[in-house]
């Protein structure tokens, strides 16, 4: 079911990437290009990157170019629980945060690099959304590397949540948990780390404990301040169109970079993959 790229197999650093973001998280033909790019950059920092995603029946840890064309906006929205189902009845499935961690567990993989995870959604419990990659970074054990959580999600419950679940949040040379776009402005983080060196010492760490995942929160290098009024707006507009679960994130995102003029678009692509080659530098120093 799992199929394993031979040259994800026999590297010694290995960072995972989603296939959600190429193919619902920018517009048609910008996610092939992000995906590249996050590749690259993770191979420069000396990792072998993982991309995961369903194809033809088979859970796919590793996917040449032309396989990551195959995920455009028809692709199933693959979290934990549809896993199953998207092999079964040979799905194109993009892999959620929550779904490609799923899949780390099954092959042995501890870094990864995306985006935001998800986690609370505001107005909780109304409608009673929380994101499944909170658990399945709860119990599986690799370090994440985001630009924080959601902006378009409660931040505050989220982190409090995740020291719940046990998940340790760290801050990248930041005392702040980043809001994706935005660099400063949420809650403290419980521990600040300066290097790669240091994260992935606090990760082993955590590891000989026996807890699961982690989650190093890297702020975004273009900081848009000015977005929550627009992120508001997105939500309220979903709201009023009945838009609801999974939809709900490329519904915001795609009216965040239709308002924002682009700017959201591109602080988006930059920070995805900054956090991928972060996480390469994790990986690496660690192997």
């Amino acid at each position: 079911m799992i199929v394993v790229s031979d040259e994800v197999r026999e590297a010694p650093a290995v960072v995972a990437l989603e296939t959600t973001l190429i193919a619902h998280g920018f517009p048609a033909g910008e996610g092939v290009s992000v995906g590249l790019e996050s590749e690259r950059r993770v191979r420069e920092a000396g990792a072998v990157p993982a991309t995961i995603g369903v194809l033809n029946g088979e859970i796919r840890v590793g996917l040449t170019e032309d396989e990551l064309t195959r995920f455009d906006a028809g692709a199933r929205k693959v979290g934990p629980r549809d896993l199953a189902a998207c092999v079964a009845q040979r799905a194109v499935g993009a892999t959620t945060v929550g779904g490609t961690l799923a899949v780390c567990r099954a092959a042995g993989i501890r870094f990864m690099g995306t985006g935001g995870i998800g986690g609370v959604h505001r107005g909780f419990p109304h409608p009673p959304d929380v994101s499944a990659d909170l658990g399945e970074l709860a119990r599986t054990p690799a370090l994440v590397v985001s630009a924080g959580i959601k902006s378009l999600l409660d931040v505050p419950a989220t982190l409090e949540l995740l020291e719940t679940l046990g998940v340790p949040v760290l801050g990248f040379r930041t005392d702040e948990l980043p809001l994706f776009y935005t660099a400063h402005g949420g809650p403290a983080v419980p521990a600040r780390v300066e290097s790669a060196e240091e994260a992935a010492r606090v990760a082993r760490a955590h590891w000989e404990l026996g807890g699961g995942g982690l989650l190093l929160a890297r702020p975004p290098d273009r900081s848009l301040d000015d977005v929550e009024p627009l992120i508001e707006e997105a939500l309220a507009e979903a709201e009023r169109r009945n838009v609801r679960g999974q939809a709900v994130t490329p519904f915001v995102l795609s009216f965040l970079h239709e308002r924002s003029g682009g700017r959201t678009l591109a602080a988006n692509r930059e920070l995805v993959v900054a956090n991928a080659g972060l996480a390469a530098d994790v990986a690496v120093v660690s192997s």
